[in-house]
Order: C-alpha cells, then sequence, then structure tokens
C-alpha cells in the first residue's frame, strides 16, 4: 500500500482522522452501554463508565488518540460531532439522576470523564507499571474515583 492509498477513499488527512474519531466514538457508546447495563444504580453506572473509558484507552489506542487528540474541528464533520453527541447523550440521563438540574449533571459527566481520561493516559504512560495488572488497577483507581464524585451529588 502506498502512502497515498487512503487518500483515493478520502478527500484528505484530516478527512480520514474523522472517520477513524468517528468510529471510535461509536465504539465508546458501545461499550459504555454495555458498561451502563451493570447496575440501575447512577453511582455504579459511572463507576462502570469510568471503568470501561480506561478499558477503551488500553484496548484501542489508537482510536484513543485520534478521538482526543487528533485536534479535529467538529464543526466540519457532521457524522464526528453526532457520534460524540450520541455518547453524552447515552451518558447525560444517568448523571442527570444524581443532579436533575441540566447544569450540575453535565458538571458531573464531565468530572467523572475528566478523571477517568487522566487515569486512561497515565495508564498509556506506564504509572501504574507494565504489569498484567496495571488495566485492573486503573479500572478499579477509574472506578473508585467516579464513585466518589458522583456520591458528592447522590446528596
Amino acid at each position: 500500500m502506498s502512502v497515498a492509498a487512503p487518500y483515493k477513499h478520502f478527500a484528505d488527512r484530516e478527512t480520514l482522522l474523522a472517520q477513524l474519531a468517528t468510529k471510535g466514538y461509536r465504539e465508546q457508546q458501545d461499550r459504555f452501554a454495555a458498561a451502563l447495563g451493570v447496575s440501575e444504580d447512577p453511582v455504579e453506572q459511572l463507576a462502570a463508565f469510568a471503568s470501561a473509558y480506561v478499558r477503551f484507552a488500553a484496548e484501542e489506542p489508537a482510536l484513543f488518540d485520534v478521538t482526543f487528540h487528533a485536534g479535529l474541528d467538529k464543526s466540519r464533520f457532521a457524522d464526528l460531532a453526532a457520534a460524540g453527541d450520541e455518547v453524552a447523550r447515552l451518558l447525560l440521563p444517568v448523571s442527570g439522576r444524581l443532579a436533575p438540574d441540566q447544569d450540575n449533571a453535565f458538571d458531573l459527566l464531565l468530572r467523572v470523564a475528566s478523571a477517568a481520561h487522566g487515569l486512561a493516559v497515565f495508564l498509556r504512560q506506564d504509572l501504574f507499571g507494565t504489569n498484567d495488572g496495571a488495566l485492573t488497577d486503573a479500572e478499579k483507581k477509574a472506578a473508585r474515583t467516579a464513585r466518589d464524585i458522583a456520591q458528592r451529588y447522590s446528596g
């Protein structure tokens, strides 16, 4: 395959990356939906989401990187923006059960996702070691952190 081969299918590099990032969001949505199904308790659902977020970063590093670090302008790519919005629409009702005010629900989701993202990046940088238990350890840390954050909203 030549360097130019992908451009037979995509207008430019950013269009190719946007397609991959869209795939990344769709994969996340599938994983996060499955994670939410583990419990009816919104605190536990957010913990499961955080854990799944870390696992996605570990198992799909290329998709994770292109989704979050490619610097794509979502206003140029409607499918990419829609895929990201679908992930938010999946998760916001969960945080909304703990923080019924829309702004607070978004704030809660943002805090949990930010913590999970940070732990995912730390895992990818081997801050939890390189042994077989590093992923499990990072997932537990993400779930615990999400619980701590979410419980502040649950009264």
